[in-house]
């Protein structure tokens, strides 16, 4: 993984240096693993001129799942009580011959700015813009790998809980015991805080788990992820509970189904991320549900459970290949519940068979 890593920061010291700054400084948490394989807290990591460190507040940890810290990268510790890792590496920088410093001021705060500006006057600091996230957004396949395993850990874990009784167990207690099972076959943990939400609930975008216990005749959405090495997943499914569905839950799983169908079949290199969110969009749209959309359709997911690219009617660029994404239509209708179906896909070529899906979980809709 060293040459990864070193190939990784080698690009990213092209994109810095054609912009004609000497040396630039990481501080956002994945990033500086992304770059350097581990981020202990209040690490940071500075692309010097005449070489590349990873400026800790104390030794890191030897967990695995924080990752290890890339053995070409120069650890430099802070003594007890050294102050301000972003600061001491500013001084770094000046002190190897740097004349000016590429930071991430979209991750910065205002007085760690200040701070930069005053311990190292003689240092023109240039904004690094979102480059790292960029560099982020093609996985290559160990990347891939990672979010794998984390995807079939994540579906083992809901396998397990949708073989147990669920009537009369509380939204908060099975969010518990996902996350629980999550850590046992494997992850770091959740991706995520995990979503339970049943009846009227159900399918809320980003619900809390509440103290309400699961009724016959409840939807149930269920929103989970896992983190393996670092990378996050996710998954989301609608379920009804202990009867037959009705009509009116049928008719809306069917339509949402359609819909999540409908955006992971337009994955494909080079597609718009504004046109996937349409495909699905559309489908719902069409149905009279314009007003109970999400915002968006789907993200990319990696370090962050959150990345570029959006899948969104805003949305610029298109998708390349190695891109993973979720689609993630839903419907919620006030009072009465909704249905969310969420899967985490990698955009592949056709020739390569097309998106390949990581979340197997079946989508049929299953009475619990």
């Amino acid at each position: 993984m060293s040459e990864v890593y070193a190939n990784r920061r080698s690009r990213l010291r092209d994109h810095v240096n054609a912009a004609g700054t000497a040396a630039a400084l990481v501080t956002r948490p994945a990033n500086v693993r992304y770059l350097a394989g581990a981020a202990p807290q209040d690490s940071v990591l500075l692309l010097g001129r005449s070489e590349d460190l990873l400026v800790c507040a104390g030794p890191p940890d030897d967990r695995p799942y924080e990752g290890r810290p890339d053995e070409s990268v120069r650890l430099h510790v802070l003594p007890a009580n050294g102050g301000d890792t972003a600061v001491a590496a500013a001084g770094l920088a000046l002190a190897q011959g740097a004349d000016s410093l590429a930071i991430e001021e979209h991750h910065l705060t205002v007085s760690r700015h200040r701070a930069l500006a005053s311990v190292a006057p003689g240092l023109r600091l240039t904004d690094l813009g979102g480059a790292v996230e960029q560099l982020r957004v093609v996985k290559d396949e160990e990347e891939i790998s990672c979010l794998r395993i984390g995807a079939e850990i994540a579906d083992q874990a809901l396998g397990e809980l949708l073989e147990s009784i669920l009537v009369g167990r509380t939204e908060r207690h099975l969010a518990l015991e996902l996350e629980r099972r999550l850590v046992d076959h494997g992850a770091d943990g959740p991706a995520f805080a995990t979503s339970v939400a049943t009846g009227p609930h159900a399918g809320r975008r980003g619900h809390r788990p509440t103290d309400r216990r699961v009724e016959e005749g409840d939807f149930l959405s269920v929103c989970l992820g896992a983190t393996y090495r670092g990378y996050r997943c996710e998954i989301g499914r609608t379920f009804v509970i202990g009867t037959s569905p009705a009509d009116w839950q049928i008719e809306l799983y069917d339509l949402v189904f359609a819909a999540q169908r409908a955006g992971r079949e337009f994955l494909a290199p080079g597609a718009a991320c504004r046109d996937v969110d349409r495909a699905a969009r559309q489908v719902l749209d069409s149905a009279g549900y314009a007003e109970a959309l999400p915002p968006l359709t789907g993200h990319g997911v990696g370090l962050e459970i959150e990345e570029d690219p959006q899948l969104a009617p805003s949305a610029m660029g298109k998708l390349d290949a190695c891109v993973p994404v979720t689609v993630e239509p839903g419907v919620h209708l006030p009072g009465r519940g909704g249905v969310r179906i969420d899967d985490t896909l990698v955009v592949r070529p056709e020739a390569d068979g097309g998106p390949e899906l990581l979340t197997i979980t079946t989508k049929e809709l299953l009475a619990l």
